[in-house]
């Protein structure tokens, strides 16, 4: 991808979440992978990169119409009670998506019909019949080597059934060879490594046939060449990347201006629809493949286990938003979990970054820094040369942060800005301004201070926006009120270190993290 100099307006960068299944009610991983998703994609407009951001739900298969059939409704009802839930969130989590696909879209039914019609038509299809263990919750048949002990599905762990049933089928074994090369050519195509090596391996271990259709069920969408079946979900759900392309803006077809797809970003449990079955179809319509597939880890309780209800370890999205607000629910998810593995997360651990690192560190550095101009040069940021021994600390941390981006290292770029934060406050400490202010002599040191610590405060904000859109606006607001029409002060091209700062005047700030009370104790 072009370096962090390079001009990105005129380049397509389309990135998309998984979409989400309407079985059931939005949850945490829900919101990190979409958070993390939208950080990128707000980075990638920070450096004028025309982006395309997609996110939505996946709204057919056996487990909507299972989880319809439960409560005695229709799928298609339960579908619009779900999707617009995980639509309702969205702007909670301040995710800036340029649109939310659903696969119940009457659009997106049409080209999943035409896509699979040239592969059929391609000669990548046929009837036979399929026996296999089956696991319902994932709508996916297991091969031997991804099966548990005691005939158990590896992500739900809970057992398969066996089921047969005449379908279509999809030759993917007749892309073994292409998929190999695929892999051997483009070590990035997956990322991290670990899920790389994992994908590659499955690959390796030789692949079968799978079932595109499914007979025996109805909600879905219909086979074109014998509308006795309907689509297996998959098929139907990993073509929404595509498909949006073709319907999201009125009138318009993005689909050359944005295929193929920079990112898709997707959790580690559907790593092989992803990495083997999309490209593999993509090459049997005759369609370029996507440049990276970027997969995330599980959020764990605090106590290390999968989340669930019933174990009372679940991080609720909606009591992190509630009582710290987005910004932190972002800042905490991004920080806390290295992007790409597994992670522990508990509301303790929100609190204890939003006091020690948002309160503590990036909050005070910003209330010490504006209070000081006020009182000791009148709300003036002085004009003068900034230190140099700090401006060091700075360089090349633009680079830096947008080489990490483009590989999708969220929390490493995260981390990269946060110990220039810690450098900040250090400053502070060791020119100790309400010193100098006591010494005429030293109004010129006084001066090239606070010059230097509103310089290096605007840069971390800027760099920090992706993160935290909310607070970071509130403060450069405050910082650098006056603007030129039409500038664009989060613009990435501004994120160096200015060898000389100040001249303009700064606004008050109330506390951007302002301390918050512990909730109110369980009645008994």
């Amino acid at each position: 991808m072009p370096g962090a100099a390079d001009s990105l307006a005129s380049v397509g960068f389309y990135i998309t979440t998984a979409i989400s299944y309407v079985n059931g009610a939005p949850h945490l991983g829900h919101a990190y992978e979409a958070i993390a998703t939208d950080v990128i994609a707000r980075h990638m407009r920070q450096r004028a990169a025309d982006v395309f951001f997609l996110t939505g739900t996946d709204e057919h298969g056996e487990p909507v119409a299972d989880a319809a059939d439960a409560r005695g409704i229709a799928p298609q009802e339960l579908a619009d009670e779900n999707a617009a839930r995980f639509r309702a969130l969205l702007p909670r989590l301040q995710v800036s998506n340029d649109f939310f696909i659903r696969t119940t879209d009457e659009q997106h039914v049409r080209r999943v019909q035409a896509v699979l019609q040239r592969v059929h038509d391609n000669g990548h299809t046929y009837r036979g019949l399929y026996e296999g263990w089956y696991c319902p919750r994932c709508a996916d048949f297991k091969v031997e080597n991804e099966i548990l002990e005691g005939n158990r599905c590896p992500i739900h762990e809970i057992r398969l059934v066996r089921e047969q049933e005449e379908n279509w089928f999809f030759r993917l074994s007749s892309f073994q060879e292409p998929l190999e090369r695929l892999f051997a050519e483009r070590p990035d195509f997956v990322m991290p490594a670990v899920r790389f090596n994992e994908a590659r391996a499955f690959v390796a271990s030789g692949l079968q046939d799978v079932s595109l259709s499914r007979a025996r069920l109805k909600w879905g969408v219909t086979v074109p060449w014998d509308p006795e079946h309907v689509f297996y979900v998959w098929f139907d759900a990993l073509l929404n990347y595509y498909t949006a392309l073709g319907y999201a803006r009125d009138g318009e077809d993005l689909t050359d201006r944005y295929w193929p797809a920079t990112y898709h970003v997707i959790g580690k449990d559907i790593l092989k629809f992803h990495t083997v079955f999309w490209p593999a179809v993509l090459l049997a319509a005759g369609l370029p493949v996507p440049e990276h597939v970027f997969v995330h880890g599980f959020l764990l309780g605090a106590d290390g286990r999968k989340m669930s209800k019933s174990l009372g370890n679940v991080l609720d999205p909606d009591d992190v938003l509630k009582r710290f607000g987005s910004d932190a629910l972002r800042f905490y998810l991004m920080r806390d979990v290295p992007f790409g593995a597994d992670g522990a997360v508990g509301m303790d651990g929100v609190t204890a970054r939003y006091e020690g690192e948002l309160a503590n560190e990036y909050g005070n550095l910003a209330s010490r820094t504006i209070a000081m101009i006020h009182r000791y040069r009148g709300g003036l940021v002085p004009d003068a040369r900034t230190d140099p021994e700090l401006a060091s600390e700075f360089k090349g941390l633009r680079e830096r942060v947008c080489e990490l981006l483009d590989r999708a290292d969220v929390t490493a770029a995260l981390d990269q800005i946060w110990q220039r934060v810690r450098r900040c406050n250090r400053y502070v400490e060791e020119r100790a301004p309400w010193k100098l202010a006591k010494d005429p002599a030293a109004a010129a040191t006084l001066d090239q201070t606070l010059a230097s610590l509103a310089e290096g405060l605007r840069v971390l904000t800027v760099l920090l926006h992706a993160y935290m859109p909310s607070s970071t606006a509130t403060l450069l607001t405050a910082l650098t009120p006056e603007r030129e029409p039409g500038s664009n002060p989060f613009g990435l091209e501004g994120a160096e270190f200015a060898g000389r700062a100040g001249g303009w005047a700064v606004s008050e700030l109330a506390p951007l993290f302002p301390k918050v009370a512990p909730p109110a104790p369980q009645a008994a």
